[in-house]
């Protein structure tokens, strides 16, 4: 195997791949962090952002036009979820909340199932031949993808840090009592953290399905190792979200050189186990779960 084979076979598709599950573990982390429980509900809701892509485009957009009306729907969605079933929960043990995400899990892959059926579908048809960039092979949807990533990534990360309303919601990561005390509405803060978080899981389940197929299971298959993403980055940090996704995505791929093909899912669960056993903050430090 020569070095460019190396990269076009395994190292981009490592990187096209840790990508998207960077974007499903920010906004896992982002609940965590915030809300202060693991969303079970995570992988179907971006199963829902892509089939809702897909309406638009059998619709007549363009796959890339529907992303963002995809994301605002989902957003909706997640801001509905919230409402309907884990807001009279937050006075109750998180455990309950958990569960209750598992439920509306259910509930949304079923919601999909019925609309658009069990098998897979496509955003078009045909084969994609790549471009050859100095013997770099990269077709027009990763490249696509991984600028979109970084635009996701990058606006996430200045409004954090700089907007009133990022900062809110660090502080309500941070201390929730004290932020209320500090005049920070908690109720706003938590819709738009289910805004993003559902803006996030349109996006993430769109890019996996461009770059792979849509399917009703999809968004369940890729939970763990977004979850693997969060926790191996450190939960509550967006940027060890990224770093965590982007090792998950990068070993999966490479895992085939020692394991074969069909084991290759099995690297999330072994390196998830491997953080919590040697660092349960994380690599940049983040809460304990």
């Amino acid at each position: 195997m020569t070095f460019l084979d190396f990269l076009n076979f395994h190292l981009v598709p490592g990187v096209v791949l840790g990508s998207i599950y960077a974007v499903g573990a920010i906004g896992i982390t982002l609940v965590f962090g915030i809300l202060r429980f693991a969303h079970f509900a995570h992988g179907d809701m971006a199963t829902l952002g892509a089939f809702v892509a897909l309406a638009l485009v059998t619709a007549g957009l363009t796959p890339w036009a529907a992303l963002p009306v995809a994301m605002v729907a989902v957003a909706l969605v997640a801001i509905g979820v919230d409402k309907l079933f884990y807001d009279y929960l937050k006075a109750r043990p998180k455990i309950m909340t958990v569960m209750a995400s598992l439920g509306v899990a259910l509930m949304l892959r079923a919601v999909v199932q019925v609309v658009f059926g069990v098998d897979p579908r496509t955003y078009a048809t045909g084969i994609v031949r790549p471009d050859d960039y100095f013997g770099l092979l990269l077709r027009s949807r990763e490249l696509y993808t991984l600028a979109a990533v970084i635009l996701i990534v990058v606006g996430l990360t200045l409004f954090l840090r700089h907007s009133r309303w990022g900062k809110a919601m660090r502080a309500m990561s941070d201390n929730p009592d004290l932020a209320r005390l500090s005049g920070v509405d908690n109720r706003k803060v938590t819709m738009l953290t289910w805004a993003i978080v559902g803006a996030l899981c349109a996006a993430s389940g769109f890019m996996l399905g461009i770059n792979t197929e849509l399917d009703s299971m999809m968004g369940w298959q890729v939970l763990l190792p977004m979850f693997a993403a969060a926790i191996l980055g450190g939960v509550g940090r967006v940027e060890g979200a990224v770093l965590g996704g982007l090792i998950v995505g990068v070993a999966e791929e490479m895992s085939i050189f020692i394991l074969p093909a069909q084991y290759k899912a099995a690297t999330a669960f072994v390196l998830l186990l491997l953080i919590l056993l040697v660092r349960p903050r994380g690599l940049l430090n983040g809460k304990v779960l």
